[in-house]
């Protein structure tokens, strides 16, 4: 915790006097270009991976980077409400879904014998999302080569997610129309490298500058 404490006091001193300008901008309104949807993992941060200052990115973190299919309910949706808030009031242009590898949630579904068990039934249930996807990697790659199915899993997953984006009646609308681009990236963490979906030959594709 005093780790934090002095980093608040860094911040204050540093980061903050730097950008005091653009801070004073913020203080009554955002107006984000892109809505960045990833994982809750501790490892990943939106802001350093992609050179970006506070106010450029409207982040959305959850276990697997996951997109819920749209769906009207009563029921609390925290996913879904951001980005009804992403799209709808704050009018971003893009979306991008990045996830990353040795990612967790991708491990567990893929897991023979289930590593989540009664004491963590909303997880459980949260990656039943990602059974789908599970089933098309079985099926493509052979038990025998687990960091291929890693792999894969994770970047299917990804395009999963982009998938169900585009169940969002007013996402799909916009896209036909040319207002919003979905993006999805693949995340290395121990060489920094992303890739990017390409939508013509399906694969993913080292982002280079």
């Amino acid at each position: 915790m005093q780790r934090l404490l002095d980093g608040i006091m860094k911040f204050r001193r540093g980061d903050f006097e730097t950008h005091r300008e653009l801070f004073q901008k913020l203080k009554s309104q955002q107006k984000p270009q892109t809505l960045f949807i990833t994982c809750s993992d501790s490892r990943i941060d939106p802001n350093m991976i992609t050179g970006s200052l506070p106010g450029e990115l409207f982040i959305i973190r959850n276990i697997g980077n996951i997109a819920p299919p749209y769906r009207e309910s009563t029921e609390y949706l925290a996913t879904t409400s951001a980005v009804e808030y992403a799209v709808l009031y704050l009018n971003v242009s893009d979306i991008i879904v990045c996830g990353h590898s040795n990612c967790g949630g991708c491990g567990a579904v893929l897991a023979e014998k289930d590593p989540l068990d009664d004491t963590l039934p909303h997880i459980k249930k949260w990656l039943e999302l990602m059974e789908p996807v599970k089933d098309r990697v079985m099926k493509r790659i052979p038990e025998t080569d687990l960091a291929a199915r890693q792999w894969m899993m994770e970047q299917a997953n990804v395009v999963e997610q982009l998938t169900h984006l585009m169940t969002y009646p007013y996402i799909y609308e916009r896209v036909m129309q040319g207002k919003l681009k979905l993006s999805g990236w693949h995340y290395i963490i121990e060489t920094g490298e992303i890739f990017i979906h390409d939508k013509e030959t399906g694969e993913f594709l080292l982002g280079n500058a």
